[in-house]
């Protein structure tokens, strides 16, 4: 089996994106109130700090900042998937590999993770996890959408309420993170 290599550093700022296997479902929106409970009860276990998510049907972005002196935010995914995993019905389809080693069919098995370098990555991945949602066309501006952390920000004046609209997409304003 390959052995995956990811950076860690102490008290660093990370941009996930976590998808669930079968991308055609709405479980995460579905299940809203399960999810947002398996992370809470991972902060209370581990703490950390979420900068900015967002939670769309089938994936979720986010930015978190671990304490100093930590550096295991993979553990902490894993016990959020479990949790979430184990208040869920069982009905998911399941490969004959994971059901061979006991596991579920909710989430894919590996996620996408990328260290924060300095003050402009953190901005452009916090766009990013807040103008995602427009870019799958859920719903036409960021502050339609519920399952964000865009809005406390709107609140704080970080960002306009009119922020993040699908005409701005098409003038190129919100492209993936490098």
């Amino acid at each position: 089996m390959p052995e995956f290599r990811r950076n860690r550093v102490s008290g660093g700022t990370y941009f996930f994106t976590i998808a669930i296997a079968e991308r055609h479902k709405d479980l995460l929106v579905k299940h809203i109130a399960l999810l947002r409970n398996a992370i809470h009860l991972e902060k209370k276990r581990a703490p950390f700090v979420i900068i900015a998510m967002s939670i769309l049907p089938d994936h979720l972005h986010a930015v978190w900042r671990l304490p100093v002196g930590d550096t295991n935010y993979s553990e902490r995914w894993r016990r959020i998937k479990a949790t979430f995993s184990k208040m869920l019905k069982r009905n998911e389809t399941v490969s004959k590999s994971r059901f061979e080693k006991g596991e579920r069919g909710i989430w894919q098995r590996r996620f996408w993770e990328h260290t924060i370098r300095d003050d402009a990555d953190l901005q452009r991945h916090m766009d990013y996890v807040h103008f995602n949602l427009v870019k799958h066309r859920y719903v036409k501006k960021a502050a339609d959408w519920q399952h964000s952390t865009f809005h406390a920000y709107v609140d704080r004046g970080v960002y306009p309420v009119d922020w993040g609209s699908a005409e701005e997409e098409k003038e190129g304003a919100y492209g993936e993170p490098d």
